[in-house]
């Protein structure tokens, strides 16, 4: 098993180096399958009262350019396409009620009933409990019982108090990222885990962060999948050059090496481009997420990815790239064609 010191030489060392190591591990578990899903990504409001600094979706109630989607606009957005899986994520709204919250998951599970539902990071679930006074175990139960299959990864950024802050000091920390994602393993609720990188973090903040997540994993076996984010600076409050792909491709890899308990590695287009993703299935990652369709937390900071794929699109990037695409459902099992 990989040491932390040992994580740090491998991201301080050859982009080639640590990509074969992944490669060979990433191999090992899925051969040339490559992963996607017919989604849609829904991003209910833009209103949040975090304002994290690394943000340029967020807005405050009032402010140009904020947007709230009802209920019936979300389903009226995930009926206008076949989906296998739907990803919903907003703000930290500040005058909503928790109930708002389980109606909306009632809402899309009544509509489509066979349909997989991931929702809300674990920002949103310590922001529910505390607007509705409701434990988080409480919180994830009653979104449970409404229809909630996962949580999304989201929120977690990167596990650094010293990083947290500076820019993030109004969302829920390290250990309580950590201890909602363990509750909702403790009661079905399968997730994913996230981390953002290329903006202050150092290298040891990185590797800390994969093995913050590789013990919990070992102890619930409740993830599904790791995304690693690269930093978008577009119009946030953080004077940053972009992330360069060498860092990109070494952070991926790296992480596939790290979480070898985790099923799948992720290069999630939307941030990465579609051609780095398409690179990115030699260094570690099995998972090019899916068709996606008017995400706007990313964009919002100015990425040039498009706003949605067409599966032939999807499958090309992992056709051509030599791999065999594979259409999964949200709890990645193969899908029925």
């Amino acid at each position: 098993m990989i040491t932390h010191s040992e994580a740090v030489r491998l991201l301080e060392g050859n982009l080639i180096d640590v990509g074969k190591k992944a490669d060979e591990i990433r191999r090992k578990k899925h051969g040339i399958n490559s992963y996607y899903v017919l989604n849609r990504q829904i991003n209910y409001s833009n209103i949040c009262i975090s304002r994290c600094k690394f943000c340029a979706f967020a807005r405050s109630p009032g402010e140009k350019g904020e947007y709230f989607l009802s209920n019936r606009e979300i389903i009226n957005i995930i009926a206008q396409r076949e989906t296998d899986e739907v990803h919903i994520v907003g703000g930290l709204h500040p005058d909503l009620l928790f109930c708002h919250y389980t109606d909306m998951i009632k809402a899309v599970r009544s509509n489509f009933p066979d349909i997989w539902i991931k929702a809300f990071t674990a920002a949103e679930i310590d922001h529910f409990s505390t607007i509705s006074g409701l434990q988080v175990e409480e919180v994830l139960s009653d979104l449970k019982t409404a229809g909630l299959n996962s949580l999304t990864g989201g929120g977690a950024e990167i596990f650094s108090d010293r990083i947290r802050q500076r820019l993030f000091p109004k969302k829920a920390d390290a250990d309580k990222w950590l201890f909602i994602h363990k509750s909702a393993h403790k009661i079905g609720l399968r997730s994913s885990a996230t981390m953002l990188f290329g903006h202050i973090e150092t290298d040891d903040e990185i590797v800390h962060h994969l093995f913050e997540l590789r013990k919990l994993q070992a102890e619930t076996n409740g993830f599904n999948a790791f995304v690693a984010l690269p930093f978008h600076p577009g119009s946030s409050f953080l004077d940053l050059p972009p992330v360069s792909a060498v860092r990109i491709l070494k952070v991926i890899a790296l992480s596939r090496i790290i979480l070898s308990n985790f099923p799948h590695i992720k290069a999630y287009w939307v941030m990465l481009t579609p051609k780095l993703a398409e690179i990115a299935q030699f260094f570690g990652a099995d998972d090019l997420d899916g068709t996606i369709g008017k995400e706007l937390i990313t964009h919002s900071a100015g990425t040039e990815s498009p706003s949605s794929m067409s599966e032939e699109k999807l499958r090309k990037l992992i056709t051509g790239a030599g791999f065999a695409p594979i259409r999964r459902t949200g709890n990645y099992l193969k899908a029925v064609l």
